[in-house]
C-alpha cells in the first residue's frame, strides 16, 4: 500500500516581476483575488484534500505570508468585543493549526526544482504534493482531492492536466501519454515544454499540481541547470519517469493562472463571480462596467 500524502510544498519565493509594481512591497501570493489573498485559495484546496502539513519555500520580503497564516490576537479581540462573530470566524478559519506550517528559505532564485529541493528535510521519506501558487483552480472536489483519490488507486507520481486548444498548445508544457488518452487517468512517458502545435504529443497541459515520490530529491540534488540556467523540476521528473510510474490526471475543474496582469484580472473576475454570497452582485457590477465601455 502506498504511503499517504500528508504534506505539501508551496514555492512562494518568486519576485512576481510580471505584475510589478503591485509586487514591489507585497508578495504576489498575497495579492487579493476578490476577497482573500491568492495563497489562501491554494491552501484551502490542499486542506480540503487532507493535507496536514504545509511547507512554504519563501524568499526575502515574504514575512507577511507567515503572519497571514498565524493568529492575529489583537484583531480577533477587537472583532470579538464588537460582536462581529462572522468576520471573526472567517479570520480564524484562515489560520493554520499549531505545527501545521513550516517555512524554509530559498536564498537564491535557482528555479522551481531548487525550491522544491529546499523542502527536502521537512518532507522526509514520504510522498508529497507540490502546488504552484500562481495557479488557482475552481473544482469540486478540489483538484488536489481528485489527484489524491487517483493516487490511492495507482500510486507512483501524479500530474494534473487539462486540455487546451491546438492553437494554444505551444504556450504550455504538455504531457506525452502512452497512446491516445482514453480516460481521466493517463499513463505518461514524457513531457514536452512549449512544443509547436504540429509536433505536440498531446493537448494536455500541465496545470501546476503534482504528487511526487521522495526519490525526486536525490535527482534534484544532482540535476544540472536547464532552461534559463535554473534547476528545473520537470527535468528531474523526466529522470524519475525512467524509474517510477507517472500518471496524468485530467481533473474536473477550471484553472486560472495569475502569472501576469491580464491573467490576474481573469482570475479575480472568476473568483468574484463564483463567490457563494456576492457572486450575483459581482456579475451585476461587471456587466454594468462592460456596458459603459
Amino acid at each position: 500500500m502506498s504511503k499517504p500524502v500528508r504534506k505539501a510544498v508551496l514555492p512562494v519565493a518568486g519576485f512576481g516581476t510580471r505584475v510589478l509594481p503591485a509586487t514591489k512591497t507585497v508578495p504576489k501570493e498575497m495579492l487579493t483575488v476578490f476577497d482573500r489573498p491568492a495563497i489562501q485559495y491554494v491552501v484551502d484546496e490542499a486542506r480540503e484534500a487532507g493535507i496536514e502539513h504545509f511547507v512554504f519555500v519563501t524568499g526575502r520580503n515574504k514575512g507577511s505570508i507567515e503572519d497571514y497564516f498565524d493568529h492575529a490576537f489583537e484583531l480577533e479581540s477587537q472583532l470579538s468585543a464588537k460582536g462581529k462573530s462572522d468576520l471573526l470566524a472567517e479570520l480564524r478559519r484562515a489560520a493554520l493549526p499549531a505545527g501545521a506550517a513550516s517555512f524554509t528559505r530559498q536564498q537564491q532564485a535557482l528555479g522551481l526544482g531548487h525550491a522544491v529541493l529546499c523542502a527536502r528535510d521537512l518532507i522526509g521519506d514520504e510522498p508529497f504534493a507540490v502546488l504552484l501558487p500562481d495557479v488557482l483552480v475552481q473544482a469540486s472536489p478540489s483538484c488536489l482531492s481528485q489527484m489524491i483519490a487517483a493516487y490511492r488507486e495507482v500510486g507512483g507520481n501524479i500530474v494534473a492536466v487539462d486540455e487546451v486548444p491546438a492553437e494554444r498548445v505551444s504556450s504550455y508544457g504538455v504531457i506525452d501519454p502512452f497512446g491516445a488518452p482514453a480516460g481521466p487517468l493517463i499513463p505518461m512517458k514524457g513531457m514536452v515544454e512549449k512544443p509547436p502545435a504540429a509536433e505536440a504529443p498531446s493537448r494536455l497541459k500541465i496545470t501546476g499540481r503534482y504528487i511526487l515520490q521522495p526519490e525526486i530529491f536525490d535527482l534534484l540534488a544532482t540535476q544540472t541547470p536547464g532552461a534559463g540556467g535554473e534547476i528545473q523540476l520537470t527535468d528531474a521528473m523526466l529522470r524519475l519517469m525512467t524509474l517510477q510510474s507517472f500518471h496524468a490526471l485530467r481533473y474536473d475543474g477550471q484553472d486560472y493562472d495569475c502569472g501576469d496582469k491580464l491573467l490576474y484580472l481573469q482570475a479575480f473576475a472568476a473568483m468574484a463571480l463564483a463567490h457563494k454570497d456576492l457572486g450575483k452582485d459581482a456579475q451585476r457590477i461587471l456587466t454594468d462596467l462592460l456596458k459603459q465601455t
